[in-house]
């Protein structure tokens, strides 16, 4: 065990955790090295010194960052004879250790069967595949995933409080719409999955008129309107391109295009 600060190391020696004074000292050959500090430049900065040798450890790298860096780390590490896997924590710190916390792991599968028990002494992990930079794509989905339904519930919870209801009365039929929405999602995998968007449920030119009905109430009562705005921007931009008469995954078209227009 070894830490930056090594103050903070204290409270796990004092438990019978064995402090190292040297990353070198941490880090045995054989053995399973997990690294979890501020960012990729840190990993390389703590590893890269002349006296560490990576040579025949398992190192594990929970650091966040994006897949490029998980890729290019992997490299990295490999080239100085350390076998790689890249992980990313999906959790609060108080959840590490149980069964809440997700730990999401990719790189060789042989790697990751070897230490398994260890590693799910920190939660609950899955390994996502051998491409060293899935973990990382896949807590950047999570993030969207979260802010998305969090500024969703925001921008209907301000709506209702200017009538005077509050957060917490309107949180168990967010949570419900949430939950029913959440219910669409394997139908909508299989259409973009095959690329064909019939309009099972409504048209996105459908849609695109009750977008503009929340963008209109949103403005009527004075509550920021650019989310639904840029929302309904985008469905536009799909009817445009002669999408209309198709289902609302369509729009996967607009959010896989690279930059605004």
């Amino acid at each position: 065990m070894w830490n930056r600060t090594a103050g903070k190391a204290d409270r796990l020696a004092a438990e019978d955790a064995r402090s190292a004074p040297t990353v070198a000292d941490a880090i045995e050959p054989g053995r399973l090295t997990v690294v979890c500090v501020t960012d990729y430049r840190a990993v390389r900065e703590a590893l890269g010194a002349s006296d560490v040798e990576l040579e025949g450890t398992t190192l594990v790298n929970l650091t966040s960052g994006d897949s490029g860096q998980a890729r290019e780390t992997a490299r990295w590490a490999e080239a100085r004879g350390a076998r790689y896997l890249d992980g990313a924590i999906m959790a609060i710190p108080s959840t590490i250790g149980t069964s809440d916390a997700v730990i999401l792991q990719s790189g060789a599968r042989s790697d990751f069967d070897a230490h398994e028990p260890a590693l799910g002494a920190l939660g609950t992990v899955t390994h996502l595949g051998a491409d060293h930079g899935l973990a990382s794509l896949y807590d950047a989905a999570g993030l969207a995933m979260m802010w998305s339904v969090l500024n969703a519930w925001l921008q209907a919870t301000a709506l209702l409080q200017t009538a005077g209801v509050d957060a917490g009365t309107y949180a168990p039929f967010a949570r419900h719409i949430a939950a029913g929405v959440a219910d669409w999602l394997p139908g909508y995998a299989e259409q973009i999955d095959r690329g064909s968007f019939p309009a099972e449920v409504s048209a996105l030119e459908t849609d695109a008129r009750a977008m503009a009905h929340l963008i209109e109430e949103s403005a009527a009562v004075g509550v920021n309107a650019e989310l639904p705005r840029l929302i309904k921007a985008m469905a536009d931009r799909a009817i445009a391109a002669g999408h209309g008469k198709e289902q609302y995954p369509v729009l996967i078209e607009e959010f896989g295009r690279p930059g605004a227009r």
